[in-house]
């Protein structure tokens, strides 16, 4: 790299989200939500493991990390995932008993809710129309 060339970020790779046991973590995020393990492996220094997990289609992943006392579970992570229909996940989360919100629907902005993990981290999800596309049901 010249000094004329600056660094620079490139993308997201992997978002983390604190939880209390990894164990019970990995179940839902594999059970409910359909998550794909990706990696697993032991992270001395810290305790626990590196577990990392994705959405079927996604280029950037999550790991499930180990909450501590200077990172603690039960967040708002700021997290976005995307659904091809929301309202089926929303009634499909519901049925297995996971914390949600209500479904939005609001006119020009695709159908949305939030809701919250075994620890009671935040996460959210939106429909994948292309932007300024209303899905019609």
């Amino acid at each position: 790299m010249t000094n004329q060339q600056k660094a620079r970020i490139d993308a997201i790779r992997t978002v983390g989200i604190p939880v209390s046991d990894q164990d019970r973590a990995l179940e839902f995020y594999i059970g409910v939500l359909g998550f794909e393990k990706l990696m697993d492996a032991p992270i001395g220094q810290f305790g626990g493991r590196w577990i990392e997990l994705s959405p079927p289609r996604s280029a950037v992943t999550v790991a499930l990390t180990p909450a501590r006392a200077e990172k603690f579970a039960g967040v708002d992570t700021g997290i976005r995932f995307t659904t091809e229909d929301a309202s089926a996940l929303h009634a499909q989360l519901s049925s297995h008993g996971v914390d949600v919100d209500e479904l939005l629907r609001w006119p020009g902005v695709p159908p949305m809710f939030d809701f919250r993990d075994l620890d009671g981290n935040v996460l959210y999800v939106s429909e994948s129309s292309a932007p300024g596309e209303e899905k019609t049901q």
